[in-house]
């Protein structure tokens, strides 16, 4: 506890301790901590303090973070037991939209979410620049703090290499013996609708009416599957197909050579946040080297990948076990992925069904 005393007492003050034989010492001033800051050194000043309020909170809210999601559980779990916060997770399936549709009854503390849904609602969160913050890209992030991504994926394909050969594109997947399953509804899901949209890049872009037209495509053909259980082949984000391919002999992934769509979810601490300390901690902890290489660790791209690279603190054992991708990824900018969610809908049910 910081006592502040006057002049006077602070030597009356010292001249008792001498006297009780404890040496004398000078504590530096640091200013009162503020736990809604935009940055540690503003709030906090150091990782210790920043320890100290958030384990006085004692508890975090997370929303929309299942546990098999790129490596969440092990994650909240060393989270948990690092700092002796409890975390506490509601609707763990919610999509990114459902997530900010329930905050204000639900009160997360901090978000995870597709990064159109984070710039639409770029006001509901409080800005947060955390120590890693020159290490993320760019293009991924919002520069005033707002949100930043934490980790991505490539779109991938996963097949059962018994059931036809290794595809190297989306087009071979027009060749008897292929059963093509997308990772959901593409009007629904996040992972179908980018499926959907790896699919139609040609020359570097990404176009909804084409992968409208490659799914009509591999219907005639009869190789869409009425399901996944039904499928050989899963287009999904290559953390998922890696994870399914994880000591399974029966199941591969491949990134198509000429069609490279990379996507990244964000995060963002919640403006009414009831643990602004715990949030900003948990923010520190995703972005620390150890939080990347946890992501990492789920077949996830984490977004400070190359300067860990380059500090030599990247797991390198793990990051070999992600799906080689032979070509920059396309990344949508929020106006393409709205005009393409748009005509989505206008055109599955017609030409798909």
């Amino acid at each position: 506890m910081t006592v502040r005393t006057s002049a006077a007492a602070a030597v009356i003050l010292t001249a008792t301790i001498a006297g009780c034989g404890a040496p004398a010492t000078e504590t530096p001033h640091l200013p009162p901590v503020n736990a809604r800051a935009a940055s540690l050194q503003e709030g906090f000043s150091t990782m210790d303090r920043l320890v100290e309020a958030a384990r006085k909170e004692g508890s975090l809210t997370v929303i929309a973070l299942p546990r098999d999601w790129v490596n969440y559980g092990e994650i909240i779990d060393a989270f948990a037991d690092e700092y002796g916060i409890k975390v506490n997770q509601v609707e763990p399936d919610a999509s990114s939209a459902r997530a900010i549709e329930v905050a204000g009854s639900l009160k997360p503390d901090v978000f995870d979410l597709s990064m159109d849904v984070a710039v639409a609602n770029a006001g509901a969160f409080a800005p947060y620049k955390v120590q890693g913050w020159q290490d993320i890209p760019d293009h991924l992030k919002d520069q005033r703090g707002n949100w930043y991504a934490g980790y991505g994926g490539y779109m991938s394909i996963g097949y059962r290499p018994d059931s036809a050969p290794a595809p190297s594109s989306f087009s071979d997947l027009l060749k008897p013996g292929y059963k093509v399953s997308l990772a959901g509804d593409p009007r629904q899901v996040s992972a179908a609708f980018n499926g959907v949209m790896a699919a139609s890049i040609k020359g570097g872009e990404a176009r909804a009416e084409r992968g409208v037209e490659f799914f009509g495509r591999l219907k005639s053909a009869g190789n869409l599957a009425a399901s996944a259980q039904a499928a050989s082949v899963i287009v999904d984000w290559d953390y998922h197909n890696a994870a399914r391919a994880a000591g399974n002999k029966a199941w591969k992934v491949a990134i198509p050579r000429d069609a490279v769509l990379g996507s990244y979810y964000v995060q963002a601490i919640s403006k009414k946040a009831p643990h602004p300390a715990a949030a900003r901690l948990w923010q520190e902890f995703l972005f620390s080297d150890r939080g990347q290489n946890l992501f990492l660790k789920g077949y996830a791209r984490p977004a400070r990948m190359e300067a860990l690279r380059m500090r030599g603190t990247l797991d390198t054992e793990l990051a070999a076990k992600l799906p080689t991708a032979n070509a920059e990824p396309v990344v949508l900018t929020v106006a393409e992925i709205d005009t393409a969610r748009g005509y989505l809908k206008r055109a599955w049910a017609e030409k798909i069904g």
